[in-house]
C-alpha cells in the first residue's frame, strides 16, 4: 500500500481512516487507502464529501497533492468492491453515491435528514392566517414609502415567513434583517393575542447572539426575548455529540429563528432541524455570500441556491400581493423552495457611493480589476490600502487603533474600544496570521507603556489583555465568541486581576483568569471568528503570498465587518487571486433540495 504519511498532505487521523477502511474492506487496493485518506481529509476541511469526478484521471488542481488519481470508473469500481464501502442506504463507513461522491457514512445521514426535514417543510400545508388583519399590521410596522426599485423587500419577507414553515431571509451588510425580523415577531404575535406563542431566537456563537439581541432591542417593538447560542438551546450532551432536545424530545418553539445561518454546520442544523415540531416555523437568517461554516458543509449557500436567479411561483406572487401588495416577480424555477427565500437588497448601512460598500459588491462579483481600481482611488478617509511588504506599515495602524486602550482603562471603556477597533487576520498562525499580530500588537503596547506584560510573573496575563471565549461553558455562562478584558479590580480586597464580560442586562461580569473555559488573546482575530460581529474599523491583514484560504468569501466577509473604515494590508497579487477564487465544497444538498437532475 502507498505510504499515505510520506506525501506530507495527510494527517495521522487521515492515514489511520485509510488503514482502518483497508482492513475493514479487507482489502489491500492503494486507490481504497487513497480515496478513504481524501474523503477523511476533505471533511477536516469542511467539505461534506468527495467529489471523485474532480480528481479523477490525473493530478488534481490542488498542488499540494503529489498522488495521481485513477479514471472516475476504475476508482468507484475499487471503491464498491470493497466491502467497508456501500451505496446510499447501506450501513457502510463510507457511502459511495450514484454521482461520485464519496461520503463519510454520518455525513450522508446528515445531509439527507437535512434535505428531508426541509423538503418537509417546504411541501407542507401553509398555516392559517387572517389575511386582512395582516394587512392592517403590515400598513401599522411598515409605514415608510416603497424604495427606489418599487418593492419593499422586509414586507415581502415577512408575509413569506408568515405563509410558509421554512423561510429564508438572506442580505448583505446593513439591508435590515434584524429590522425585518423584530417586524416579523411583533406581527407574528398580534395576529394570536390569545396564545402565548413561543418564541425563540439563536445563534451559533455567543457574540453573535448578544448582537441580535441587542439590534432587536434597538429595532424596538419592546423585548422579543432572550437570545441563546444554539448549543444552549439543544443542551449538549458532555461527552458525546448529541443533544438532549431531538425529535423524541422536541424544542418547545412556535417560531425558531436563527440568525447567522451562514456559520451553522451541515452536522449541527441537521440535527436543529430534527429537534423542532413539525407545526413550528423556521426562519434562518443570513448573508449567503460570507464565509461558510468551520466545519463541514456550506448549508445556507446551498439552501439558496448558487447560482439560480430569484423568483416566486405565480400562486406564491398572489399571496404576496394579497397581503402587502408588493408586485413581485416570478421565476422560471418558482415553487417549491423558491417560494421560502427572500433577499433584502437595499442597503442602509453605508451612505450612497460608500467605498466600502462599493468595494465589498466588486469583491462579492469577482471583479478583482475593480476592486483594485477602487482601492487605488478610494477616499483615504473610508478605505487605505498598505501594498508595502513587511510588519513595519502595520505598526502605526496598530498604535492608532488602540490609541486608547490602556491597562488602568474601566473594563465597559475598554470592552467599547475593541467593537470600534479590531484587526483581522486570513490565517491563524504566522507572522501575519492573528497569533502573530497579536504578539506584535503586545510588543508595541508594552514598548509605549500601555501594558506591561511579564511572563515570569502571571504568564500570559496582564491588565490590558483582551481574550476570546472559544469553548462553551453553561455552568458558567461563557460562550464561544465571547470577548472581555483584563483588568485589576480597585473594589477587590487584593489587587489580583480578573477578567470582566459584558452581561444582557448592559452590566459586567468578572471572573478569575483561571476559571475560563478555552480562550485566546483577542487584539487580532480570524476573520472566521469575526463573523457575527462589526466593528467601527478594521485593519485585515492578508499573508504575503496566495494561499487556498484566501478566498472571495473570506474578503467579503471581513470587508462587512466594518461600520465606517478599512484598511487593507494587502499584495496586489495576493489580493487579487483571493477575490477570483470561489470557496467550492463539494455537496450533495443544493441537488437534494433544488432538484437538480
Amino acid at each position: 500500500m502507498v505510504d499515505l504519511r510520506a506525501t506530507g498532505i495527510f494527517s495521522a487521523v487521515d492515514v489511520h481512516f485509510a488503514h482502518l477502511i483497508a482492513r475493514l474492506g479487507e482489502t489491500e487496493d492503494e486507490n481504497v487507502a487513497l480515496a478513504a485518506a481524501l474523503a477523511s481529509r476533505a471533511a477536516g476541511e469542511g467539505e461534506v464529501c468527495l467529489d471523485l469526478n474532480r480528481l479523477a484521471g490525473g493530478i488534481p488542481a490542488d498542488s499540494a497533492l503529489p498522488l495521481p488519481c485513477p479514471p472516475a470508473e476504475e476508482w468507484s469500481a475499487a471503491l464498491l468492491a470493497c466491502r467497508a464501502v456501500g451505496r446510499p442506504g447501506e450501513r457502510r463507513p463510507l457511502v459511495l453515491d450514484h454521482r461520485n461522491r464519496l461520503y463519510l457514512h454520518r455525513y450522508w445521514r446528515y445531509e439527507q435528514r437535512l434535505a428531508c426535514a426541509i423538503r418537509e417543510r417546504v411541501g407542507s400545508a401553509p398555516p392559517d392566517i387572517d389575511a386582512e388583519r395582516v394587512r392592517a399590521a403590515m400598513r401599522r410596522h411598515f409605514p415608510e414609502p416603497h424604495p427606489p426599485d418599487g418593492i419593499d423587500w422586509q414586507q415581502v419577507a415577512v408575509a413569506v415567513a408568515l405563509l410558509k414553515r421554512f423561510a429564508v431571509i438572506t442580505g448583505g451588510p446593513g439591508t435590515g434583517k434584524t429590522f425585518t425580523v423584530s417586524r416579523l415577531i411583533a406581527i407574528y404575535r398580534e395576529l394570536e393575542p390569545e396564545r402565548a406563542l413561543r418564541v425563540v431566537l439563536a445563534a451559533p456563537t455567543g457574540k453573535a447572539a448578544a448582537r441580535l439581541g441587542e439590534s432587536l432591542r434597538r429595532a424596538g417593538h419592546g423585548a422579543q426575548g432572550e437570545v441563546v447560542t444554539l448549543h444552549r438551546l439543544m443542551r449538549p450532551i458532555p461527552g458525546t455529540p448529541l443533544f438532549r432536545h431531538n425529535a423524541a424530545n422536541p424544542l418547545a418553539a412556535d417560531l425558531l429563528v436563527v440568525d447567522e445561518a451562514s456559520m451553522v454546520d451541515l452536522a449541527l442544523m441537521a440535527k436543529l432541524v430534527d429537534a423542532l415540531p413539525a407545526e413550528a416555523r423556521l426562519i434562518l437568517v443570513g448573508d449567503k455570500d460570507q464565509l461558510a461554516s468551520v466545519e463541514a458543509g456550506s448549508v445556507l449557500g446551498d439552501m439558496c441556491g448558487r447560482g439560480r436567479e430569484p423568483g416566486f411561483s405565480e400562486a406564491m406572487r398572489d399571496r404576496i400581493r394579497e397581503l402587502t401588495g408588493q408586485e413581485v416577480p416570478v421565476g422560471t424555477s418558482g415553487g417549491g423552495l423558491a417560494d421560502c427565500i427572500v433577499e433584502l437588497r437595499t442597503g442602509r448601512r453605508f451612505a450612497a457611493g460608500s467605498a466600502i460598500a462599493e468595494l465589498s459588491r466588486a469583491v462579492n462579483r469577482g471583479d478583482s480589476d475593480l476592486a483594485i481600481d477602487l482601492l487605488s482611488h478610494a477616499d483615504a478617509e473610508s478605505v487605505a490600502w498598505l501594498e508595502a511588504p513587511g510588519a513595519g506599515p502595520l505598526e502605526p495602524c496598530i498604535k492608532s487603533g488602540y490609541r486608547t486602550h490602556a491597562a488602568a482603562g474601566s473594563p465597559a471603556a475598554l470592552l467599547e474600544g475593541l467593537d470600534r477597533f479590531r484587526v483581522l487576520c486570513a490565517h491563524r498562525s504566522g507572522l501575519f496570521g492573528a497569533e502573530g499580530i497579536n504578539r506584535l500588537t503586545e510588543r508595541l503596547l508594552a514598548q509605549q507603556g500601555t501594558i506591561r506584560v511579564d511572563p515570569r510573573r502571571s504568564g500570559p496575563w496582564y491588565a490590558g489583555r483582551p481574550v476570546l471565549i472559544t469553548r462553551n461553558d453553561y455552568p458558567l455562562g461563557l460562550f464561544n465568541g465571547d470577548t472581555g478584558i483584563t483588568l485589576a479590580d480597585p473594589a477587590a480586597p487584593t489587587p489580583e486581576l480578573f477578567v470582566f464580560f459584558p452581561d444582557a442586562g448592559g452590566g459586567l461580569r468578572r471572573f478569575l483568569p483561571y476559571r475560563l473555559p478555552e480562550h485566546e488573546t483577542v487584539f487580532a482575530m480570524t476573520v472566521h471568528k469575526s463573523q457575527g460581529s462589526e466593528f467601527d474599523e478594521i485593519l485585515l491583514v492578508l499573508p504575503e503570498r496566495d494561499s487556498p484560504v484566501l478566498t472571495r468569501e473570506l474578503i467579503y466577509t471581513a470587508l462587512t465587518r466594518s461600520r465606517r473604515r478599512l484598511t487593507l494590508r494587502a499584495d496586489r497579487a495576493v489580493l487579487s487571486a483571493a477575490i477570483r477564487r470561489r470557496i467550492e465544497r463539494a455537496s450533495g444538498l443544493q441537488e437534494a433540495l433544488w432538484g437538480e437532475a
